[in-house]
């Protein structure tokens, strides 16, 4: 028990009911148990680790793998038949395409010397994909226990609660068991203990309460954390290395990792760099502000109309509908911007956000900023739908509605900018709030 502690840091609680539910080898266990919990919670390393050191049989199964019934069926049988086959025996391939004869395999392979007398668990990671399979699924995992008449347990990891999972017609109850958030008082304890050798535990944990300090408020994901601790360590320990400061000259320490640890801040979750690359960047010093690599998503190739299109989708975002004639036609007339104002329009767009415009005002936008005629053909509306599928674009309302469609364009002024000069397009000269 104290070994799996060490292994298990902050989920003492969570380890001795697992364990409780899980008793002797021989008993008959509680026949489902579902545990969620959000994202890096320690739910699937926790399982894993407590079936690992007790030595219990178990499958192991992830349902984004398996992504359909006869994947995630024989999947579970071939690893149980693995399980119960001795070592020099070769084990055939079972092919299984209903949850009636997985029931009925199932019940023949756990007749098995090694597997009669004790639990078998089945572990299904990212459960929540279930819900997307057969609807008799669910039901039978959660009654396997009944309905194979073995001694199985089936284990559900998943990110959402079990009332998203309950069918209406109902179902067997699982012991449901929460596995709360790392609070920050964990994450330094967790995040300390993998401290290297060469450096003193103190010297460690000095340098992940300074990454929390940055980076607590923006993330939480212990692995996204873990990944950090691990990329900017080197940066942090380069003025004791070169003999510039001591251990404990935290000062200077802090001095020396602030302006990389600011870089880090603008790519958390993006991955636009790789470690490598990374490592590079902070050998060479640049200017924090000038990134090699980083905001890449400002440089997106996309085809000559596709660009024009998304910066006729911006101006029909943020602009309101009434000022289309003022920008886009030839002999509008003088018309002051003093006229325009009401008193909800003293707010600016850009703060307000992007508001939907329907399909026609879009492209009418289109064919009077691009200089060559645009022939309203089936390759403009492909490309609308390609720029809803990179999310440059967001369809409001269903797909299947009878009217005309509406769209949001989603992107920022930095990223609009950026496309608008690559086709020597200025567009703060027809955004309403720059007049």
């Amino acid at each position: 028990m104290l070994h799996l502690e060490n292994m298990v840091l902050c989920r003492e609680s969570q380890v001795s009911t697992l364990q409780s539910l899980f008793g002797e080898r021989h008993h008959f266990s509680f026949p489902s148990i579902f545990i969620y919990g959000h994202t890096a919670s320690g739910k699937t390393y926790v399982t894993q680790t407590l079936l690992r050191s007790l030595e219990l049989p178990h499958v192991f199964v992830n349902c984004v793998e398996c992504f359909t019934l006869r994947l995630l069926l024989e999947q579970i049988l071939n690893k149980l038949n693995h399980l119960s086959s001795s070592e020099g025996e070769c084990s055939t391939h079972i092919t299984c395409e209903i949850f009636n004869d997985f029931v009925r395999l199932f019940k023949q392979i756990t007749e098995a010397e090694n597997l009669k007398d004790q639990t078998v668990y089945i572990v299904l990671d990212k459960a929540e994909y279930l819900r997307d399979m057969e609807a008799n699924l669910l039901p039978g995992f959660l009654r396997l226990q009944e309905l194979t008449d073995r001694n199985v347990t089936v284990i559900f990891l998943s990110e959402i609660v079990w009332e998203k999972f309950r069918p209406n017609t109902g179902c067997f109850e699982p012991f449901v068991l929460y596995f709360p958030d790392y609070s920050i008082g964990n994450l330094q304890k967790i995040l300390s203990h993998d401290h290297p050798p060469e450096y003193s535990a103190d010297f460690y944990a000095a340098y992940i309460n300074i990454l929390l300090g940055v980076f607590y408020t923006v993330c939480r994901d212990l692995k996204e954390l873990r990944h950090l601790a691990v990329l900017n360590f080197p940066k942090y320990c380069e003025p004791v290395v070169k003999g510039e400061a001591n251990e404990r000259d935290t000062r200077k320490l802090w001095r020396n990792i602030e302006p990389h640890l600011k870089k880090a801040m603008q790519t958390v979750y993006l991955r636009e760099i790789s470690s490598s690359q990374w490592e590079k960047l902070q050998k060479d010093d640049t200017d924090p502000g000038q990134l090699k690599g980083l905001s890449a998503y400002t440089h997106v190739e996309l085809p000559y109309y596709s660009k024009f299109i998304l910066i006729a989708a911006y101006l029909a975002s943020y602009n309101p509908a009434r000022t289309d004639k003022r920008f886009f036609l030839k002999h509008h007339g003088k018309i002051k911007k003093t006229n325009f104002l009401k008193k909800h329009e003293k707010t600016s767009n850009h703060l307000l956000g992007p508001k939907p415009f329907p399909l026609d005002r879009l492209l009418a936008i289109l064919y009077s900023i691009v200089d060559s005629r645009v022939a309203p053909t089936a390759n403009i509306f492909s490309q609308i739908t390609s720029l809803v599928t990179l999310q440059l674009l967001t369809l409001v309302g269903h797909d299947d509605q009878l009217d005309e469609p509406k769209y949001k364009c989603t992107v920022s002024l930095d990223f609009i900018r950026a496309i608008a000069r690559t086709v020597n397009f200025d567009i703060i000269k027809y955004l309403y709030d720059f007049l």
